[in-house]
């Protein structure tokens, strides 16, 4: 019962395909914007967060939360 509805589907979004890609292969490709500018916009990030991270880390102070181990020494103990 359900495969004849099954089999129309599928010849229906086979035909779907077959003209989409009918339609591109007729299509010239030029560069888009991410062909053009793609690798100098990632450059340009990772040099930008690159430099963010080293100002921050050089210059700023913060505590990295860095092992207390030989830094601290217990007290005394005390009996009362």
């Amino acid at each position: 019962m359900f495969f004849p509805l099954a089999r129309g589907a599928l010849r229906f979004a086979a035909r779907g395909v077959q003209r989409t890609a009918a339609r591109q292969v007729h299509h010239k490709h030029g560069p888009d914007f991410h062909d053009k500018y793609g690798n100098l916009i990632l450059l340009g990030g990772a040099l930008f967060c690159v430099s963010i991270w080293s100002y921050v880390v050089t210059q700023t102070g913060i505590e990295w939360n860095l092992s207390p181990v030989g830094r601290i020494t217990p007290k005394e103990w005390r009996e009362e």
